[in-house]
């Protein structure tokens, strides 16, 4: 979620660098943990991940740069909505972006689950109770009512355990899951996929094949995040894209090096959606005779995620609290502790996790619930960015006059192809989201849709339930959020012009 940060008094020696901001967002938006639903693909996955890249990840990063820029007030996506369609659905978008995190977080936290599993010095084993369906359920569960406690002692608790948190959870096991798949490859070891030339073009024959991919371009998801430091970089018109390059080849590559090396070790037929990656470093680690790596890497990948929950736990509520305060949610949502947190909001947002939990117990395998939530992720991020995309073209011509520090080159015909783009694939992709994949079970197809479109309706109309009943009184009066612009021009034309006073003879 972008954030409004200020630089005003910043002394031009203290500007960003074009390598800070590229590195920024490659540990924005890298995770391991959906790697082994890529790794199906085999040689194919490296065209769904650059072109996922193209239709997706660069317009995100240039699209939110251009926003960020020229509305730098408080809101994130709620204001760039609110600026061209009005606060309605401004609200949505906001709404989807609490919600879509709040779902995702028993996926990830699943992930966690499943690494702590595998600490054990039984692999048999430890996959039996990865797979338990009770164990997931009170690890998922235990872990996220203890970050909300962790979020109710404010930003200074919590930041301490994210610093850390990337690199010993993401970059550093992404490092070794490259050197060692690779090294399993040259060193002379048969690889479980075909690397001939002909089998890095999708089987666009078997549409199904198609569907699990869509989950990718939720992979890229969160360049958006750092657009507002695009005014903290010199010469932004040239040196932002430069960075976000730099940026979006990196992720591509760390994907695309880190998929290929667990497709050569694991059998396509042994890959498990949450157990895919614990068990491609347990053979690596066998076959380098590093057997001992194997609880270490688990914990490693545990401690990632769950530091990555922690923080988040408390991001978008405060997001929300912001806009509840503007007047948009009943005061009982507003309501925050000493150390300033949202904590009704935090409360609500446990409460629905621990309800989609229980999913994992209700629904055949943790896989299928594991894919169903995924998907309902997926599909809400989704419906933010198709607004954000829509209302960066809206801007163009509703306020073609207001100063935008970067601007996507190109004029609008420049924008429409960019945020069109982006828009195309968010809806592509959205689309491919409800249908039901080949690869794993998940009981009836016809269930499978049904859960999907029943939820994603559930929490689409919310927001315009919440926004058709909402009343002036809402208001907090310790809100900040600034007017929208067409509401600070609409207030101005509404003041009666003042009299004018007769010069002196």
């Amino acid at each position: 979620m972008s954030t409004s940060v200020s630089t005003a008094g910043k002394s031009p020696s203290k500007k960003m660098t074009i390598g800070t901001l590229a590195v920024m967002n490659i540990v924005a938006v890298v995770s391991l943990r959906g790697l082994p639903a890529e790794a199906e693909y085999g040689l194919s996955s490296i065209f769904y991940y650059v072109f996922a890249a193209l239709v997706f990840l660069v317009p995100v990063s240039l699209v939110a740069a251009e926003l960020a820029t020229g509305w730098p007030e408080k809101g994130g996506v709620f204001r760039w909505v609110g600026e061209a369609f009005g606060p309605r659905l401004a609200f949505v978008a906001m709404f989807m972006l609490w919600t879509e995190v709040t779902v995702w977080f028993p996926t990830a936290l699943t992930f966690a689950a499943v690494s702590l599993a595998f600490v054990g010095p039984d692999q048999q084993w430890d996959q039996a109770l990865s797979a338990n369906k009770e164990f997931v359920l009170a690890i998922v569960l235990g872990i996220y009512w203890l970050a909300t406690f962790i979020a109710f002692k404010g930003v200074a608790t919590f930041a301490r355990v994210a610093k850390w948190g990337g690199i010993i959870g993401t970059i550093i096991p992404a490092i070794i899951l490259i050197v060692l798949g690779f090294a399993y490859l040259f060193s002379g070891q048969t690889p479980q996929i075909s690397l001939s030339a002909a089998t890095a073009i999708p089987d666009f024959s078997n549409f199904s094949n198609i569907v699990l991919a869509a989950s990718i371009f939720l992979f890229y998801a969160g360049m958006e995040m750092n657009a507002i430091h695009v005014q903290e970089i010199d010469n932004p018109t040239r040196n932002y894209p430069i960075a976000i390059i730099l940026a979006a080849v990196g992720t591509v590559l760390i994907f695309v090096l880190g998929t290929l090396a667990i497709a050569f070790v694991v059998p396509q037929s042994s890959i498990s959606l949450t157990q895919g990656l614990l068990m491609a470093y347990n053979d690596m680690f066998h076959w380098a005779g590093l057997d001992w790596l194997g609880p270490v890497i688990a914990i490693a990948l545990a401690v990632g995620v769950l530091a990555g929950v922690v923080t988040w736990v408390a991001g978008p509520s405060t997001g929300l609290l912001s806009v509840a305060k503007a007047g948009y949610l009943p005061q009982w949502w507003q309501r925050t502790n000493k150390n300033g947190m949202a904590t009704h909001i935090l409360l609500v947002q446990a409460s629905i996790v621990t309800l989609l939990a229980i999913l994992f117990v209700v629904l055949p395998s943790v896989q299928a619930a594991y894919q169903i939530l995924s998907q309902l992720t997926v599909i809400l991020y989704l419906i933010m960015y198709l607004l954000m995309f829509a209302a960066a073209i809206r801007l163009r011509y509703s306020q073609p006059n207001r100063k935008r520090p970067y601007r996507i080159p190109g004029g609008n015909a420049g924008m429409w192809i960019l945020a069109g783009a982006g828009f195309l694939g968010s809806l592509l992709a959205f689309v491919f989201s409800f249908i039901p994949p080949d690869q794993i079970s998940v009981g009836s197809p016809q269930t499978y849709v049904g859960i999907l479109v029943v939820m994603a309706a559930f929490f689409v109309a919310c927001p315009f339930v919440i926004y058709a009943v909402k009343k002036d009184s809402w208001r907090s009066t310790e809100s900040d959020f600034a007017p929208f612009t067409w509401q600070q021009t609409a207030q101005a034309a509404a003041k009666p012009a003042a009299p004018s006073t007769p010069s002196a003879s």
